[in-house]
């Protein structure tokens, strides 16, 4: 509300100001009345370089200030040694001059826009909302939010600092949840259940921040510039964001790699009692898995699909993605075991 007084207010008075101006320029009411659309004109201009300089962040509007008075300064140097002689020949300086200072100031606004991107405010508190690397701050992606075990762990306490969701990310989450796909309206609903009850866990310092890069279109990427401008470590279990992250000097903390790491370690040998679920990708492979999602290939399986059996753990591997467990039937290996150890006696012996 009252932002529409505001432009309501910027419209009159541009209206009335280009009114007196035409009529200061010639008494007639057709002059006038230009005068009033040239108002408009100027407002609703106005207006449209309000709304495209709101996209910008500040460090680039820094930037290309600063770019702009350099290029101005050298304009005027140039000027000063090359041009000084003109003068006196206004016809012929003032389009010399004009052009060198447009070119100049151009070329120095557009330098300054492109380098603003390396100038960091996160020190400086005056300028940044965001919390600095004193805050300890970290930033949840989409993915870590929809997996849901993050809210288990603030709960813990094991995480300390604040939690900072970006805009773009919650936008992100609201429109998985209005998606007509009905497994992505329900992982997108989880995300937003689970961003509320992190909200309302004691000691938990969530923060919505609204800092979004409009030159960026992939919400990766912009996670990336936030966790380099508040200094601050991404929240994820996205293996691809992981390594473009670590290759660009940030930090991550990877929630399949805590969960991975906190596994009861399983040694070949040992017996377990699982339940073959469906069949694996090679022949005559079962897959079963534990409570805590391992999978578990058994060799010659399929055959056992349905039932519960004992196993004998062959071997661990561990992927990126998480630990896979390869075994046999216990029967089987009981089998091969009797086998090796039945006793042939040599000729020599008879």
């Amino acid at each position: 509300m009252g932002l529409s007084i505001l432009r309501l207010l910027l419209f009159l008075i541009c209206g009335v100001s280009g009114y007196y101006v035409g009529i200061g320029i010639s008494p007639s009411p057709q002059v006038g009345l230009w005068g009033i659309i040239g108002g408009l004109t100027l407002a609703s201009l106005t207006l449209f370089i309000e709304r495209e300089l709101r996209k910008i962040p500040l460090r680039n509007l820094l930037g290309s200030f600063i770019g702009l008075i350099l290029g101005f300064i050298v304009a005027n140097l140039i000027s000063n040694v090359f041009l000084s002689d003109l003068f006196n020949h206004l016809t012929i300086a003032l389009p010399l001059y004009a052009g060198l200072y447009g070119i100049c100031g151009y070329i120095g606004l557009r330098i300054g826009l492109k380098k603003g991107e390396e100038i960091h405010l996160s020190g400086l508190k005056f300028f940044s909302k965001n919390p600095s690397r004193s805050e300890n701050a970290k930033i949840l992606d989409t993915s870590v939010i929809i997996d849901g075990r993050i809210a288990d762990i603030t709960e813990t306490g094991f995480v300390e600092g604040t939690l900072l969701i970006p805009r773009f990310v919650l936008s992100e989450l609201q429109h998985i949840a209005d998606s007509s796909d009905s497994v992505k309206r329900t992982r997108g609903k989880r995300g937003l259940e689970v961003l509320h009850r992190m909200q309302k866990q004691v000691g938990v310092d969530v923060k919505i921040v609204d800092t979004d890069y409009p030159g960026i279109k992939e919400v990766d990427a912009k996670l990336i510039e936030l966790a380099k401008e508040v200094q601050g470590k991404i929240v994820t279990n996205d293996s691809n964001l992981n390594k473009v992250a670590e290759l660009q000097g940030i930090d991550v903390l990877n929630i399949n790699e805590l969960a991975n790491s906190l596994k009861p370690v399983v040694l070949p040998g040992e017996e377990m009692n699982v339940k073959i679920l469906k069949e694996g990708k090679e022949m005559g492979q079962g897959v079963a898995y534990l409570d805590d999602g391992t999978m578990i290939v058994v060799d010659n399986g399929r055959r056992q699909m349905g039932r519960t059996v004992d196993v004998v753990v062959t071997s661990v591997l561990q992927t990126p993605a998480g630990r896979m467990i390869f075994a046999r039937l216990k029967e089987e290996a009981s089998r091969e075991a009797k086998g090796k150890d039945y006793y042939y006696p040599l000729d020599s012996e008879f």
